[in-house]
């Protein structure tokens, strides 16, 4: 049987690390960029403002 290999095991465990240090380092950044907003409320404000420019405009029906 072969042997386990943990110097590959260990390698990739501080990938995964590194890799989950910098994305909560870009969510920080983002955060400051955006004070005041998290990131699920992101997405719901712009359907939200979407909706007000909808609504914003006169609804005419356009006999054609």
């Amino acid at each position: 049987m072969a042997k386990t290999n943990f110097q590959y095991e260990k390698r990739q465990r501080e990938l995964e690390k590194k890799k989950k240090a910098e994305e909560k380092a870009r969510r920080k950044l983002e955060a400051k960029a955006h004070p005041g907003g998290a990131e699920g409320e992101e997405g719901a404000s712009d359907d939200e403002d979407e909706a007000q420019v909808d609504a914003a405009e006169p609804q005419t029906s356009d006999p054609a």
